[in-house]
């Protein structure tokens, strides 16, 4: 499966099986294996980088089976092809969007009239809600 230019994943390591779909097909739906089940050990992949491929077991935790197998179904579409193609092409979105190193942040300080003008919002508040207070009692 070819990913992008520099990412390609070898169509050996993945497992396919098939199984009855749900959904729209009227009484093609009971004879037909059209659901598409797609197995790939992500963690025994040697193709993808090292960060990628962590990176993605981190992103699809949810998605790992059995020790880092990653499962992935379609029966969006009637048959049994497209079904399949879908698989792969959800596949290769999550190793796109894993591709992507994340943003590293760079801790900031509020500015210095950030800092004053929120210093000023808290004494109006304050003076408000003191003017709301009944006056206190003289001696």
């Amino acid at each position: 499966m070819h990913v992008n230019d520099r990412l390609t994943i070898p169509d050996e390591e993945f497992q396919w099986t098939y199984a009855r779909s749900g959904g729209p097909g009227g009484q093609n739906v009971n004879k037909v294996a059209s659901k598409a089940v797609l197995r790939w050990l992500a963690t025994e992949n040697a193709t993808l980088p090292a960060d990628v491929k962590a990176r993605l077991l981190q992103q699809q935790r949810h998605r790992l089976v059995d020790g880092g197998e990653l499962l992935l179904t379609s029966q969006r579409y009637r048959d049994q092809d497209r079904n399949r193609e879908d698989c792969l092409e959800k596949l290769r979105e999550m190793v796109l969007r894993a591709a992507v190193p994340p943003k590293v942040r760079r801790p900031t300080k509020p500015s210095r009239g950030s800092r004053q003008a929120r210093l000023k919002e808290k004494k109006r508040r304050s003076g408000l809600k003191a003017g709301r207070r009944r006056p206190a009692e003289e001696d």
